[in-house]
Formats: C-alpha cells, structure tokens, sequence
C-alpha cells in the first residue's frame, strides 16, 4: 500500500517562520557576507575612502519576511553611500558585481 501526506499549510507556514529556518538564513547572509568582504575592492592609496565599502557591509534576518510577510529571511547589504556603482559600475568606472558574485557562492 502506498504511503498518502496531506501538507498542512499551517504547518508548512510554521516551518518557514521557525527559528531552525531563520537561523539557517542567517548562517547562510554571514557566509555571503564574507564573501562580500573578501571580494570588495579597498581602492588606492590616494583614495580618500580606502576601505570604507569593504567595512560597510552587514546582514539581518527576521522571520516575517517576503514578498507576503510569511517566512524567514535574511538580508545581505552595502550602506555605503556609492555601493550601488561598485555593483553596477558607471560609464567611468567597470562594475564589480562583489554581491553578485558572493550570492553566487551559495551561502553554503
């Protein structure tokens, strides 16, 4: 006789917010995060900003997160304030790609 599962929605939404899963997103944005920060660039030494990108990256997790608020996430991001250009470069300067590349490895 074949073995029959009925998914409970309830359930499975318990599972997506638990502290296992939120814990597990976390483990996987620090990983990243490392990532990140071993690929920033730090600039030269007549940069007057030498480092700042690379030091600016951080993470947080919440388990009400998502598009309908109903799982746990975790969120990898640069604050400082020319990030989006290290990422996407400009027509001056080539783009990087450092969370591109860092969400590529996986987190694992």
């Amino acid at each position: 006789m074949a073995a029959r599962f009925t998914m409970s929605r309830r359930g499975v939404g318990k599972l997506l917010r638990s502290p296992m899963v939120q814990a597990e997103m976390e483990r996987r944005a620090q990983a990243v995060m490392a990532t990140a920060v071993a690929l920033s660039p730090v600039g030269g030494p007549g940069d007057p900003h030498a480092g700042r990108y690379k030091a600016a990256w951080s993470t947080d997790s919440t388990a009400r997160g998502g598009r309908r608020r109903d799982r746990a996430t975790a969120t990898v991001r640069n604050t400082a304030p020319y990030a989006r250009w290290v990422e996407y470069g400009t027509e001056r300067v080539r783009a990087h790609h450092v969370l591109l590349r860092a969400a590529r490895s996986g987190g694992g």
